[in-house]
């Protein structure tokens, strides 16, 4: 936490909003979708799907293949509080959704679909079709359930699987327009995930980082997928990290406030 902490203050000192920003694409991605205020019906949508989780007493038993909670103690773990502490924001959720009807992602995989917030975010009132990878069996059950109560279960489709068997199985003519890496926060974990994903990308493809600033580990992971040869723009919004292939783009960093 007071890594975390540390972390944010520098990146306040160093960060920006549009102002100053002579990149046309980046310039219109940020005045015209991160900061974009227009309601989304899919808005509602998500905030009803939170709140079913919010009600949720029930406990799990979860199975952490990643780095490891700084929250939970315990593997039994309720529902609600599940939710409530680690799920996606509401801000970083309308966020998401607007980032894939900005760029009108039609494929995207999530590695980390835990309860389904993040899942969500992406399909709601967005044409996409989601691929979304979990190896906890009871949290990917229960993501299951919400995506049946929302009615896209078509839209997803679920796969009960470590990130690294699934991965190495990817045929190598899959590209995804949109990739949410939103599991597993090591340093070691996310660069092998980045190398092997570079396949399935395409010029006008983004990956977006979960928890760039999570500790020391992550920071070093995301300052070399930062200085990747196939990186072009790369932009750091404190919790996430874009990062875009456009081979017509100069490279280019930005830290930006949303």
């Amino acid at each position: 936490m007071i890594h975390q902490a540390t972390a944010y203050l520098k990146f306040i000192r160093r960060s920006k909003n549009q102002h100053g920003i002579h990149s046309p694409f980046v310039y219109q991605l940020i005045t015209q979708c991160f900061y974009d205020k227009k309601k989304r019906k899919a808005y509602q949508l998500w905030r009803q799907a939170k709140k079913r989780l919010l009600d949720d007493k029930s406990i799990i038993e979860v199975e952490d293949f990643g780095a490891g909670s700084k929250v939970f103690k315990s593997d039994q773990r309720q529902v609600k509080q599940i939710a409530a502490r680690v799920g996606t924001s509401f801000k970083r959720a309308k966020l998401l959704n607007r980032v894939v009807s900005y760029l009108k992602c039609e494929t995207a995989l999530e590695l980390g679909t835990s309860l389904g917030l993040g899942s969500l975010a992406i399909c709601l009132d967005n044409p996409v079709h989601l691929t979304s990878l979990e190896a906890c069996p009871n949290t990917l059950d229960r993501a299951q359930q919400l995506f049946e109560e929302l009615g896209c279960q078509e839209q997803i489709k679920t796969v009960k699987t470590d990130f690294q068997s699934y991965l190495d199985q990817l045929s190598s003519d899959q590209n995804f327009d949109l990739v949410f890496i939103d599991g597993h926060h090591s340093y070691a974990a996310t660069i092998s995930y980045f190398k092997q994903l570079l396949k399935h990308k395409h010029n006008d493809s983004v990956f977006i980082f979960d928890d760039i600033h999570w500790s020391k580990g992550m920071e070093k992971a995301w300052e070399e997928i930062c200085q990747s040869e196939e990186v072009k723009v790369s932009l750091d919004t404190f919790q996430w990290g874009f990062v875009f292939f456009r081979k017509e783009q100069a490279k280019e960093h930005f830290r930006i406030r949303v």
